[in-house]
């Protein structure tokens, strides 16, 4: 979906529709945009951006303006049908979504350098190494739809991201030598800000909590958490809380056992130099 004014999705067919069903069920409902905004958490703009459909509703405003509006289940049955962002696997997108307005985001990863610190040149090899192969204007889809959840990175100062990578995942040198070296710069550079840490997991660790696998973790405005993790062809996004507890302890597990953010630093620079 292409970006509008502010960084609002441009309207779209499905954006509009739903809007109009927020705006007709306020009006059955004789609500003002302020009146509902004060029901759901959200500003009067916020409701009149939604309505217009200029902007991508978030899952806790449906389930707070279903049940200001009635409980229908209309709310819930038009958010299924909206177009999300190209360049997204279906499975991945209401992720995606909370990434946007995300306060707090932790990223174990053990395969390859997480979506949101990748390079171009190091993205664009994943997209290639694709099967069934992807077309031209796929990949190029794919990279512009992960450069702009990238922005985030900056456009958000304000959210804590964590960010733990297996030391293996730069030891395979994925694509090339260069396309590595360009990746550790890239890493260094951003861990510089003020908002990203990045540690490193050492393969002198032989043993640590994330042995299972990699795990996704966000906390939204209103301190609700989320976890998400990733297989083959398909995405498991969960909101119950007993197994994000577990997810959570595990995290701050591997963040005792993998290396200082320093000490995370310099290996990276050890091994570009050893490249």
């Amino acid at each position: 979906m292409a970006t509008g004014i502010g960084g609002e999705p441009e309207s779209s067919d499905s954006l509009r529709t739903f809007g109009a069903v927020v705006q007709a069920l306020r009006e059955h409902h004789r609500l003002t945009r302020e009146e509902l905004g004060a029901l759901v958490g959200y500003s009067k703009h916020t409701i009149a951006s939604i309505e217009l459909g200029r902007r991508m509703p978030d899952p806790d405003f449906v389930e707070a303006a279903e049940e200001a509006l009635g409980n229908t289940g209309a709310l819930k049955k038009a958010f299924k049908h909206l177009e999300r962002q190209p360049g997204l696997a279906a499975w991945f997108r209401q992720w995606a979504d909370l990434e946007k307005q995300a306060i707090s985001l932790f990223n174990y990863e053990c395969r390859m350098i997480p979506g949101l610190l990748q390079t171009e040149a190091y993205a664009r090899q994943l997209f290639a190494d694709e099967l069934p192969p992807l077309s031209d204007s796929q990949i190029e889809e794919q990279w512009i739809a992960r450069a702009q959840r990238q922005a985030l990175l900056r456009e958000r100062p304000n959210t804590a991201f964590s960010f733990i990578i297996e030391e293996h995942v730069f030891r395979r040198c994925t694509s090339s030598v260069d396309v590595t070296r360009e990746a550790i710069d890239h890493i260094l550079e951003v861990g510089q800000l003020r908002n990203v840490e990045v540690q490193i997991m050492p393969l002198v660790q032989q043993s640590h909590a994330g042995l299972h696998g990699p795990i996704s973790l966000l906390e939204t405005p209103k301190h609700r958490w989320f976890a998400y993790s990733e297989g083959q062809q398909s995405g498991q996004f969960t909101s119950d809380q007993r197994t994000i507890s577990v997810l959570q302890s595990r995290y701050a597990r591997i963040r005792s056992q993998a290396l200082t953010i320093e000490g995370s630093m310099s290996l990276l620079e050890r091994i570009r130099g050893e490249l």
